[in-house]
């Protein structure tokens, strides 16, 4: 059994611990109500211009602009949204994970990623996987230049042909407690039949023309898009960085409650152990 010293050494270690903890849980916590804000804030904009875009895209012909050109598609460019920082729990291994099944099923030398976040990035350079771009270092100051920036390079590389298919791999914020892995295409652009909204009339008239407005919108929504993007994996970081700062909180005073109990047992088999040793030693004076 541990001595005294020892005991209370650790009590004294696991408290400090806890002190961090319970800080970060308050930082990420404060992070998370501001970057929930603006996700909420941003969702029916680029909702709405999601519905706008699924009614007009079947309408008009795909030919008119480069991000509806469907091809066959030999190489794909993901796009790994992670965060810079660890200590969030599963958030970035999640992410890591399902990008990294995607990439191995597409085959490496069909390929490309864009790194968004020291995770992503470090996760892919040790395993020599072919990382075209990387950005690092935003997420304090994230704004929607970021999104331009992001979204200028994937969309040049698929207009260009450099890739014939994006995906993007990041964190959906559902609520505090959960968030979700989504890997979606971002280009070439799609439609939902399914989602169409019952009260659009196809003889409703449009100036200068549908065509005009789709090309109008188009670069502006794939520019939400990615805003959205970024925006949602903001939010669940600080969700899941809260929730794993609050259960290591919660564990640490566990443990603490544990050494204390130890440390009681072992102060208490010591006491005993002393007061043995006075009684025999007067038994044998007498």
């Amino acid at each position: 059994m541990a001595n005294l010293k020892d005991i209370r050494n650790r009590i004294k270690s696991v408290k400090s611990i806890q002190q961090v903890t319970s800080a970060m849980k308050m930082v990420a916590a404060a992070k998370m109500r501001r970057a929930q804000e603006n996700m909420e804030k941003s969702r029916p904009y680029s909702s709405r211009l999601a519905e706008l875009l699924n009614m007009l895209i079947p309408e008009i012909d795909r030919s008119l602009m480069p991000e509806l050109n469907v091809r066959e598609v030999k190489k794909t460019l993901f796009v790994v949204v992670t965060a810079d920082r660890g200590m969030a729990g599963a958030f970035n291994t999640n992410v890591l994970r399902e990008a990294h099944k995607a990439i191995d099923k597409a085959g490496q030398e069909n390929s490309e990623i864009i790194c968004i976040g020291k995770k992503s990035v470090g996760y892919f350079k040790n395993r020599n996987y072919p990382i075209a771009v990387e950005y690092i270092d935003f997420w304090n100051d994230l704004g929607y230049s970021h999104a331009m920036k992001f979204g200028d390079e994937i969309i040049s590389r698929y207009i260009n042909g450099d890739v014939d298919q994006v995906q993007v791999v990041y964190n959906r914020f559902v609520n505090v407690a959960r968030q979700e892995i989504r890997n979606e295409t971002f280009l070439p652009m799609s439609y939902d039949p399914e989602a169409k909204d019952s009260d659009y009339n196809p003889e409703r008239l449009f100036e200068p023309s549908k065509e005009a407005v789709v090309k109008t919108i188009i670069p502006r929504y794939l520019n939400t898009q990615m805003w959205q993007f970024l925006l949602e994996s903001n939010a669940s970081e600080q969700a899941a960085r809260m929730l794993a700062m609050e259960n290591a909180t919660s564990n640490a005073n566990d443990m603490i409650k544990d050494l204390k109990l130890q440390f009681n047992k072992a102060r208490q088999t010591s006491i005993t152990t002393e007061m043995l040793e006075i009684v025999s030693g007067a038994e044998a004076l007498s």
